[in-house]
């Protein structure tokens, strides 16, 4: 199977004052990170708070300086080469933790939505962008009467789906999802997990998962990469790391999954 994503020797720097005189220091949230990603794979992501999951999202869209190390997309393009930056940014989308934070009050969901077309695709007619994003609403379960409200007339989950929408839109090949199902009901956080199945089998996609949930990831993920202290300390396909961690850190992670005990 081909990968869509290769990762090499990662790293992420931080510069933070230190002691009393405020030196800068270098903080390594990402570590020397190294992973691939498969066509049409979910792969997914648990750490605790803190240990550079988020940081390592965002370094793979570019929001965060890669200090070291490359990232390679389709094995054609490569992250740090700013000359190719906009044609990744057309294979790679995100997904925000907030999605009502995430949206501009402002806006109607049509702009929303195709914002991304007329920033990269700026030869498309008002027309058809309209159709674009009308056929994506529906994809994403969005009613199309919709489309010219404002997101603050929406719930969470609403929202949510035209963020999703709004990924969408742009026809990526990799969808990466950080927390992006944690600031909702338990509900309609099924209803979105049950959507992005749908929608990497329908549209082929290959994400990349990052969540505090275990029981969603297991349930979501074909493997798993286990972080901490920025540093990869465990991948592996989901059935064997949950069924035989190799590391400490991994096992004591997983027992903190809640037990369903009715007895």
């Amino acid at each position: 199977m081909d990968n869509v994503l290769t990762v090499k020797n990662l790293s992420v720097v931080y510069k933070i004052n230190h002691g009393f005189l405020k030196r800068k220091t270098n903080f390594y949230a990402v570590n020397n990170v190294s992973f691939d990603l498969q066509q049409g794979e979910v792969l997914g992501i648990v750490g605790e708070s803190g240990c550079g999951k988020s940081s390592l999202a965002r370094a793979l869209i570019g929001l965060n300086q890669i200090n070291a190390g490359e990232v390679m997309v389709t094995n054609k393009y490569n992250l740090t080469n700013l000359n190719e930056r906009k044609l990744i940014h057309q294979q790679i989308q995100f997904i925000f933790q907030d999605p009502i934070a995430a949206l501009n009050p402002r806006m109607t969901v049509l702009d929303i939505i195709t914002e991304p077309l007329k920033v990269n695709y700026p030869q498309l007619t008002k027309h058809e962008r309209y159709s674009k994003a009308l056929a994506m609403m529906r994809l994403v379960g969005l009613s199309e009467k919709y489309i010219n409200r404002y997101p603050q007339e929406f719930s969470g989950g609403q929202c949510q789906r035209i963020g999703i929408a709004r990924a969408l839109i742009m026809n990526p090949k990799i969808l990466i999802c950080d927390e992006s199902v944690s600031a909702l009901d338990v509900s309609i956080k099924a209803q979105i997990v049950n959507l992005l199945i749908e929608l990497k089998k329908h549209l082929n996609l290959s994400i990349i998962f990052i969540s505090h949930d275990l029981g969603i990831v297991r349930y979501l993920s074909d493997r798993v990469l286990v972080m901490h202290k920025g540093q990869v300390i465990e991948l592996a396909s989901c059935d064997e790391l949950f069924i035989n961690p190799q590391t400490e850190y991994t096992r004591k992670l997983l027992s903190a999954i809640l037990k369903i005990q009715p007895k």
